[in-house]
């Protein structure tokens, strides 16, 4: 039961089921998208290693940017300020709490964290608070929307970077991809569900919607997209090529 969750899992990712593929008819043919599945840490890690502590690094830091340019931010950093808004806690140690409690929903599904899961937690959690720190807010509109464009553009490449190292998906990527093993949902379905359940929790509580989540929403899935294969490491025991 756990190897055939984990390998519908791994299709899932891979593929993102319900999308085209280079077997799709039609007269332009459509390169298949590279490999995401699991390498393990051993695998050359001198040369994955710093791909995934720069790649979270810099999503952390444009998280703090988009929440900086106060126009609206993605739907969990929605969630992140409106419960800093209740608490004493900073935004990025919400990431990080609500990072272990999502693992805690990886039970039921059988999945199992790795070493890109943990380095998601933390290495987020620090870079977004440093981020904040370091960008001054107050800022003029026009500075403002140099940061949330600056701020989007930055979140899709961070995510074609530290998700093409290939050790493991973040506790809300894993979710995802665990729910559409499990229930048999496309990953797009799925992880839509999920962002407006926590979009719609994120402003009850008080958090930033506007332009810059709605940018958000456009935006990223194609710059990560443009990004990815650039950056996916291909595993020679695995793909057959590096």
């Amino acid at each position: 039961m756990r190897q055939d969750i984990t390998d519908r899992s791994e299709r899932a990712l891979r593929y993102g089921r319900g999308d085209r593929t280079a077997t799709s008819p039609g007269p332009r043919t459509i390169p298949p998208p590279p490999p995401l599945t699991y390498v393990a840490l051993g695998e050359r890690p001198l040369r994955r290693l710093p791909q995934l502590f720069i790649g979270l690094a810099l999503y952390g830091f444009s998280l703090s940017l988009m929440v900086r340019a106060s126009l609206g931010v993605n739907p969990w950093s929605v969630l992140y300020e409106g419960l800093a808004g209740h608490t004493t806690l900073s935004f990025g140690t919400i990431s990080a709490v609500l990072g272990v409690l999502v693992l805690l929903l990886w039970i039921p599904l059988e999945q199992r964290p790795t070493f890109g899961t943990v380095a998601n937690i933390v290495v987020l959690a620090c870079s977004s608070d440093l981020g904040l720190l370091l960008v001054p807010s107050h800022l003029g509109l026009p500075a403002r929307i140099v940061l949330l464009v600056g701020g989007v553009l930055l979140n899709g490449l961070s995510v074609a970077v530290y998700v093409g190292t290939r050790f493991g998906p973040g506790p809300r990527d894993g979710l995802m991809t665990g729910l559409s093993a499990a229930t048999g949902r496309s990953l797009r379905l799925v992880r839509t569900l999920m962002e407006i359940a926590v979009l719609a929790v994120g402003w009850l509580l008080g958090g930033s919607v506007g332009a810059g989540t709605a940018l958000y929403a456009f935006a990223v899935g194609p710059t990560a997209q443009f990004f990815l294969p650039r950056f996916a490491y291909r595993s020679r025991c695995r793909d057959g090529s590096a």
